[in-house]
């Protein structure tokens, strides 16, 4: 059995603990932390790039040969093999003294580029933890619902039960048996369906946390209530908190300052250059007719010097230019996504500030609600029982009543979630009273 499913048997999970696991599993999260490792190397790697390069150098060459020379003394033509060995050695280094700046704006660059995708990694983050608060909080709901229609399902078997009774007594029609036994049927179905739904709940946030199964996995319960103070603060001003800190805001600047890096570097390319290079080196020649110490020959022939390089810019296909303009263009693109960054948070905001109220809202409405259903079926039970009215006026009652219960459940879940949202965006972290645990 592997290690996730032992982790989902021996324990139940509070909110915390599912944001707290996914965030130390998600296979996307960990994608990014890779994207932003390599975005640090980058940047270590143009620090790098400034330094001075040292490079050495060794070769050996054997050459072969056969010729034809003139005896001196009688002139007569003869063949000679003739062997020889070259053997050099040196180092050469080289440093840029200047370039338009531009491995300072590289490195300026590859140092936002980083800022950026760290803040991107925070953003995905957030979205993940949101994410989760919304599965936990949807397994809550299910759960709720399924308890609420499960007691209506029993107190409608026990009406089916006493209906029998008046029935086989007389007191009472056979139709209204008939009647509560359709309504235990249609409720049997609305179980089985909200049932459904929480399995697929569990499941949802089961593999939300890359869990690979359901089995034996359970939550804790958390106080949910609602706080009948009004919600603290409005749109603006939760979007002013938001705005200094938020993970995809400060990405998005980041950006932007990547992207003025790139244009200093694109205009660094007018500029001209100025490098400085050394060498230093020696070698030794040996042939059959001029033999010397390894040692001298290397010691007696040796060579050094130092050079500076200018190279001016004249005509480059106008690359400069167009690296010019589309560095520009750039600029503009993460400005538009920078003010589109912001107005969306500021959308977010502003709805989950208006859905937290209309659910409060609807809340408070539904609560009324159920409160007079309650009353009326409770009315309309006694009437029941004692044949005042029949099946179908009783029926509806309870049906009114159970649609009451679960708009009012559904209005808080949503006002929860809301409201935690924006606390989130407050700076405020994710978090639920805990007071019980419920088991699949």
């Amino acid at each position: 059995m592997s290690p996730l499913v032992i982790s989902a048997q021996t324990k139940e999970w509070s909110l915390e603990d599912c944001i707290l696991y996914a965030l130390k599993n998600n296979i996307q999260l960990k994608q990014q932390e890779i994207t932003t490792e390599y975005k640090n190397s980058a940047l270590e790697l143009s620090k790098l790039s400034v330094l001075p390069s040292l490079n050495g150098y060794a070769s050996q060459d054997f050459n072969y040969g056969r010729h034809q020379v003139i005896d001196e003394i009688t002139g007569i033509p003869t063949y000679k093999t003739t062997n020889s060995t070259y053997f050099n050695y040196g180092v050469n280094s080289g440093v840029t003294i200047f370039a338009g700046l531009t491995n300072y704006n590289t490195i300026k660059k590859n140092q936002f580029s980083l800022l950026s995708s760290q803040q991107d990694l925070e953003a995905l983050k957030d979205n993940i933890s949101l994410n989760i608060a919304v599965a936990y909080l949807q397994v809550l709901l299910d759960k709720e619902l399924v308890t609420t229609t499960s007691g209506q399902v029993d107190l409608t078997n026990q009406q089916i039960e006493r209906t029998k009774k008046l029935v086989d007594a007389g007191s009472v029609a056979k139709g209204n048996l008939l009647d509560i036994e359709a309504q235990a049927a249609s409720e049997d179905l609305q179980l089985t369906n909200l049932q459904n739904n929480l399995n697929i709940a569990y499941l949802t946030l089961a593999q939300m946390l890359e869990l690979d199964s359901t089995e034996n996995f359970s939550i804790v319960i958390p106080n949910v209530q609602v706080d009948p103070v009004a919600i603290e603060g409005d749109p603006r001003s939760i979007y002013s908190i938001a705005e200094k800190d938020r993970p995809e805001i400060l990405g998005a600047e980041y950006s932007l300052k990547a992207s003025e890096s790139d244009l200093a570097i694109a205009k660094g390319g007018r500029s001209p250059s100025l490098s400085m290079s050394a060498s230093y080196g020696s070698y030794s020649q040996n042939t059959d007719y001029f033999k010397a110490s390894f040692r001298d020959e290397l010691k007696n022939h040796y060579t050094y010097g130092f050079g500076l390089t200018l190279n001016i810019p004249i005509f480059n296909g106008w690359k400069v230019n167009k690296g010019i303009q589309n560095a520009k263009m750039e600029i503009n693109y993460s400005e538009y996504a920078l003010e589109a960054t912001r107005k969306t948070l500021y959308k977010n905001i502003a709805q989950a500030f208006a859905d937290a109220q209309g659910a409060l809202r609807k809340y408070y409405s539904s609560k009324k609600a159920v409160e007079s259903m309650e009353e009326a079926f409770r009315y309309s039970e006694q009437k029941f029982n004692v044949g005042m009215v029949n099946a179908v006026d009783y029926n509806q009652a309870k049906t009114k009543l159970l649609n009451a219960q679960s708009e009012m459940a559904q209005a808080k879940y949503e006002y929860v979630f809301k409201t935690k949202v924006l606390d989130f965006y407050k700076g405020l972290p994710l978090t639920l009273e805990q007071t019980g645990v419920i088991s699949k």
